[in-house]
């Protein structure tokens, strides 16, 4: 009797002990929702990573990795800050620009590595100077479910919003690459100069002008004016699994 309430205890101290020797692995799809009328978003980055890593943070100066996406949609440099393209970092999952009203769905992910339980996302808005999308480190549900989320517009504080569309995007080169909907103006005079607060801060927004020539801005303020939020997010968490560390 002694030996068989022995083992029996023994049996649950294995089943308590051996789940802290295992990670927990998520399975989880995200879709991108582009909720603006006239802003483009350029090719996304998705990546789960650690409690550590951020793609950016307000209130923080921009890196210049950041910078080179914010102004010119180049995400090279963020991917390689969290290490590659992998399982858990997905670039460029709409083969191209996300255009207004566009989705991007069922990004699939597995996260198998014990301390990548957050996501984070950017793109550069266009036509902005250096507004972007972005998700800064959301730690993933564990339970299944469907969970959504409204994201903000920032501004990497790194170029003045001059609103004039010139074929720039490279770190300090003042400009606009491009309107990828084709109904940006020409000549404006510039509508502001250089930001007030030059950290990472909520975007004000396109300010724009009703002048196809001329005026203070190349954007059109009754297409290209937006306001927050600027896209939605939907996380699918379809279950969990154990993995060994």
């Amino acid at each position: 009797m002694k030996k068989r309430l022995f083992n029996t205890l023994l049996a649950l101290m294995v089943g308590m002990v051996l789940p802290l020797g295992q990670a927990m692995a998520a399975e989880f799809t995200v879709t991108v929702k582009n909720l603006t009328n006239g802003i483009y978003f350029t090719p996304l980055l998705i990546t789960a990573h650690d409690g550590e890593t951020h793609l950016f943070e307000t209130g923080s100066p921009a890196s210049e990795a950041l910078q080179a996406m914010a102004e010119g949609g180049d995400i090279s440099g963020l991917i390689e800050m969290v290490g590659g393209e992998d399982r858990d970092t997905v670039a460029n999952p709409a083969g191209g620009m996300l255009a207004p009203g566009g989705i991007v769905s069922d990004v699939y992910f597995n996260t198998k590595r014990t301390r990548n339980r957050y996501l984070s996302l950017t793109a550069m808005l266009l036509p902005t100077n250096d507004g972007f999308v972005g998700l800064d480190s959301l730690r993933i549900p564990r339970i299944p479910g469907t969970y959504r989320y409204y994201l903000f517009g920032y501004d990497a504080g790194t170029e003045a919003n001059d609103e004039i569309v010139n074929g720039g995007g490279m770190p300090n080169t003042p400009g606009i690459p491009a309107d990828p909907g084709g109904n940006a103006g020409t000549g404006g005079s510039g509508v502001a100069g250089n930001d007030a607060n030059a950290m990472v801060h909520i975007h004000r927004g396109v300010i724009g002008d009703t002048e196809l020539e001329g005026g203070s801005s190349d954007l059109d303020s009754a297409i290209h004016r937006w306001l927050n939020p600027v896209a939605e997010v939907i996380i699918e968490v379809q279950h969990r699994r154990h993995g060994r560390r």
